[in-house]
């Protein structure tokens, strides 16, 4: 049985104590979304795991949302229907009942994510969508020489897209997700162009990561970005990156289709 916090929180984060105003800096962008609606294909029904405050839930679908936390199902907005309280590695559906299946920014959250995973390939009757980050390109974020132990946590929690792909099994196709310079979905990648963003205790605090480094560590890491930026030195050294209108980084977007 998963081990929930007080406010249902079932995987390594407490997102009752770091979730509030998450969706003020976790908003859905809509290009990226487009690529997530395009792998749904002519799926209807759909039902989306770790589905916290409802990002990329498309509108014209029929979506289930699947969220343990009772503090993100409370900043689901209105328009969207409640959020069921279950847990992904128990998912409280028939076989096959849905089109289709998906997850974002979520399965390196659950307790057992093969598990997980699994039951969300019972659920589905065609294909599974999950974005997330490929572990092994984390660290080439220029973010890992100010913040080492948030990006190594990243990478820690990130399953290996290989074992993503084994345990769909199937016909899996994995494709990077360009980053756009402005994108309005606050993950740490997500601020590549714009690294004054990360100075804001907030925009940290919706990156679940940050939450595994003591606060006095946080802090020296956000004062040597400052000191950085105010100086120069950060441009000096990654200061093209303002210009450049995406950004090929760890972001993965996996499909996989029952054979």
């Amino acid at each position: 049985m998963n081990k929930r916090g007080v406010d249902g929180s079932a995987g390594d984060a407490d997102y009752g104590a770091i979730g509030g105003g998450y969706s003020d800096h976790r908003r859905p962008d809509e290009r990226i979304a487009a690529r997530i609606n395009e792998a749904l294909g002519l799926s209807r029904t759909v039902v989306n795991v770790g589905a916290g405050a409802g990002s990329y839930e498309a509108a014209d679908l029929e979506v289930t949302a699947v969220e343990p936390s009772a503090s993100m199902r409370a900043q689901r907005p209105a328009r969207l229907p409640a959020a069921v309280d279950a847990v992904a590695e128990d998912l409280p559906f028939g076989d096959d009942t849905f089109d289709a299946a998906m997850a974002t920014f979520s399965i390196h959250q659950w307790s057992d994510f093969e598990a997980g995973l699994r039951e969300m390939r019972r659920v589905a009757r065609g294909p599974v969508v999950v974005l997330t980050c490929d572990p092994d390109l984390v660290r080439e974020f220029w973010l890992y020489e100010y913040a080492p132990a948030v990006l190594d946590t990243e990478a820690r929690r990130y399953p290996s897209i290989e074992t993503i792909a084994r345990t769909l099994d199937g016909e899996v196709l994995v494709r990077p997700v360009p980053i756009p310079a402005d994108c309005t979905d606050g993950f740490n990648e997500a601020y590549y162009a714009r690294p004054e963003r990360l100075l804001d205790p907030r925009a940290r605090q919706a990156c679940s990561a940050w939450s595994f480094v003591d606060a006095d560590e946080r802090e020296r890491y956000a004062e040597a970005l400052r000191r950085d930026l105010d100086s120069g030195a950060w441009d000096r050294r990654h200061g093209s990156l303002r210009r450049q209108p995406f950004l090929l980084g760890s972001l993965v977007l996996i499909r996989a289709i029952p054979s």
